[in-house]
C-alpha cells in the first residue's frame, strides 16, 4: 500500500492536514471541516495510499511558506502539487491557480473561465471539494453579488484571507 505523509498544523487562524505524495503537497485542509471524511476518502482511493503521519522536507516546506502568507510575506507559493480529483474537478482548481493574488471572481466568472458558463453549480462543488485550501486559492471566490460565499474554513477565515492578501497587495505595490 502506498503511503501519504500527513501532519497536523496549528496556526494561529487555524489547524490544517497537510498530506505529501510523491514529494508533492496532496492535501492542505482545514483538520475540522464538514468533509473531512469525503476528502479524505477521495485522496486515499485516488492514490491508492493510506494516511501516516509523519512529517518530511515538503511538508515543511509547505508550513513555512504557509507561516509567511500569514505573515504577509509572501504572494505566491512555490511547492510542487498533486490535484486529486475528477478531470472537472481538477480543471477547475488550475482555473482556481490563475485567479491574481488580491482579487476575487465569482463562481459565474469562473464558470466562464472554463469554457462552460452553465456549469455553475458544478463548479461551486469542485471548488468546496478542492483539498489544498490557500495554496489553490478557493477562498478568492466570492458570490456574484459581491457577498462571500460558503468556505471550508469557515467565513470568518475566509474574510481574513482576502483580507491579508489586500493588505499585503497594497503593500508591495
Amino acid at each position: 500500500m502506498n503511503e501519504i505523509y500527513i501532519q497536523y498544523y496549528k496556526t494561529n487562524l487555524t489547524e490544517f492536514i497537510i498530506g505529501s505524495y510523491d514529494n508533492k503537497i496532496c492535501l492542505l485542509d482545514y483538520r475540522y471541516r464538514k468533509k473531512r471524511e469525503s476528502v479524505d476518502n477521495r485522496i486515499q482511493s485516488n492514490l491508492k495510499a493510506i494516511y501516516v503521519e509523519q512529517s518530511n522536507n515538503i511538508i515543511e516546506e509547505c508550513k513555512k511558506q504557509i507561516d509567511e502568507y500569514f505573515n504577509m510575506e509572501r504572494n505566491e507559493f512555490d511547492i510542487p502539487l498533486l490535484l486529486v480529483g475528477s478531470e472537472f474537478q481538477k480543471t477547475v482548481w488550475e482555473a482556481l491557480l490563475k485567479i491574481p493574488f488580491g482579487k476575487t471572481t465569482s463562481y459565474l466568472q469562473l464558470s466562464k473561465d472554463i469554457g462552460n458558463e452553465k456549469a455553475v453549480r458544478a463548479v461551486a462543488n469542485a471548488n468546496g471539494a478542492n483539498a489544498i485550501s490557500i495554496i489553490v486559492p478557493c477562498h478568492r471566490v466570492i458570490g456574484t453579488n459581491g457577498k462571500l460565499t460558503g468556505y471550508a474554513g469557515g467565513l470568518d477565515l475566509k474574510k481574513r484571507l482576502i483580507e491579508i492578501e489586500n493588505n499585503l497587495f497594497t503593500q508591495n505595490m
